[in-house]
């Protein structure tokens, strides 16, 4: 007998749809309340640090370069006050096989698909992954299948994602294009129950497992070229995983005294499953419209618990606008001679603010680059918005209103960063979790979410005493 395949019909049978695609319980990793074992889940994957070492040297993934940007550091220092501007350097991560660190991801999800029987891989994803999915699948022969969220009613799609398709066919993968809304979870759904794949997700723990070679790498190589630990990271952040695991990877190489920053693209304003304001963002990833929510509650995800869980990790939580990270992106091409595309450069954008914070002895890594392609160029997007009635000039960062204008900086001298409050949003996780988990917080949750929150318990204890009385 056919099951039925009507959104309720499918979103019903979703606990038993991916257990069946991730080949894992969640329910082990639970406690019936709001904590759950995130270690344990996350060593469930039996991929020790060593063994995705070798999993990702199998297909050409990691050991990426390590590069100083002598010309931007240089220019850092002239925007700084006398003594300050931190070396800039960045892992060179789009000479990963698919151009970017979701290999990282990819190359573990893809092996523990074909090691157990998966006959095709499944990714719901607009950005990078899907090329990384696809990359990874060719590699070791299975089936791929990328559902990207692509275009608003009018099926008008914007430059940089039509672009990420193309590299997702030309590694043979099936692209399922569908318009903004809730019906990419249900697709991809209807599609793992009707296919048997595995559901290669972003945020599961193959996913995160695989970044943390990404953090190691860091450590190790400034290591070799400085003789010490970075003083900080700079991630650009959207779902999570790229500060989880990079600082897990971090920790795990013993440079546990290294400050995190999170970097995303203001887009405060728009919403992202909007058909009217879709088009009107003009950098597709790395922004506050997936950044925030996945910070204040990560299990938002297709998974039932993410592996991503960035406010464990973050020390800083840093905004940059649209005009920057393009103004930045042209930068990094004339002065440094490296061609990239924008996901990178929106942490580049920060750290070249973080910098002059710094003093010069001190050493300040970006996390990533990604290649570049025909949309993801900034003149297309530039294009793309004036098509759309997005006002762009010359002027000051800080005048830019997302949907309404892309404002590039007049001169380097006025980029600057925004501090987000990590104490808001970890209470608005707190809050989540109480309404999400109606039972009486135990000792294990307060403890868990200390974790969460990267706060003592006490605090976790106030916070819950405040939020209890307005819910």
């Amino acid at each position: 007998m056919a099951l039925a395949k009507d959104y309720a019909s499918v979103m019903s049978r979703k606990g038993e749809i991916m257990k069946k695609a991730l080949g894992m319980d969640f329910s082990a990793f639970e406690s019936g309340s709001i904590a759950f074992d995130y270690e344990k889940m996350m060593s469930s994957t039996g991929f020790s640090m060593e063994e995705v070492e070798r999993v990702q040297g199998l297909t050409g993934v990691g050991n990426t370069p390590l590069f100083t940007l002598r010309n931007l550091t240089a220019l850092a220092r002239k925007c700084a006050k006398p003594g300050y501007g931190a070396t800039i350097c960045v892992k060179d991560e789009m000479t990963n096989p698919s151009g970017s660190f979701k290999a990282r991801r990819a190359a573990c999800a893809v092996a523990f698909a074909k090691a157990h029987g998966y006959k095709g891989v499944i990714a719901a994803t607009s950005g990078n992954y899907g090329a990384a999915v696809a990359s990874q699948a060719a590699m070791q022969g299975l089936k791929c299948i990328i559902v990207q969220e692509a275009y608003d009613s009018r099926e008008v799609g914007q430059p940089e994602i039509i672009e990420k398709a193309r590299a997702c066919e030309a590694m043979g993968a099936e692209v399922v294009q569908i318009t903004v809304g809730p019906e990419l979870f249900y697709e991809s759904l209807s599609l793992l129950e009707d296919t048997g794949f595995f559901n290669a997700s972003l945020y599961s723990p193959f996913g995160i497992a695989g970044i943390e070679t990404l953090g190691h790498e860091i450590a190790l190589q400034c290591r070799a070229q400085f003789g010490r630990d970075p003083d900080m990271v700079v991630c650009t952040n959207a779902g999570g995983g790229m500060v989880t695991g990079t600082a897990r990877g971090l920790r795990k190489a013993g440079a546990g005294h290294t400050q995190i920053v999170a970097a995303s693209i203001d887009l405060t304003g728009l919403h992202m499953a909007s058909d009217t304001q879709f088009n009107r963002k003009s950098c597709t990833t790395g922004h506050t419209g997936f950044g925030v929510p996945f910070a204040n509650w990560p299990d938002r995800s297709d998974v039932p618990r993410s592996a991503a869980r960035p406010l464990r990790y973050m020390d800083r939580y840093v905004t940059v606008t649209q005009g920057e990270v393009m103004c930045i992106t042209e930068l990094l091409a004339n002065l440094e001679g490296l061609e990239r595309g924008p996901a990178g450069n929106t942490s580049l954008a920060a750290a070249f603010c973080l910098a002059q914070e710094l003093p010069e002895d001190q050493i300040l890594v970006v996390s990533e680059t990604e290649y570049t392609g025909a949309g993801k160029h900034v003149q297309p997007q530039l294009d793309f918005a004036r098509e759309n009635g997005i006002e762009v000039r010359f002027g000051k960062p800080g005048e830019e209103v997302p949907g309404v204008s892309v404002i590039l900086p007049a001169d380097p001298y006025q980029f600057q960063v925004r501090d987000l409050d990590l104490d808001k949003m970890r209470h608005s996780l707190i809050k989540t979790a109480l309404k999400t988990y109606t039972a009486t917080p135990t000792e294990a949750d307060y403890e868990f979410l200390a974790q969460e929150t990267n706060k003592s318990v006490d605090w976790v204890r106030e916070q819950v005493a405040a939020i209890v009385p307005t819910l």
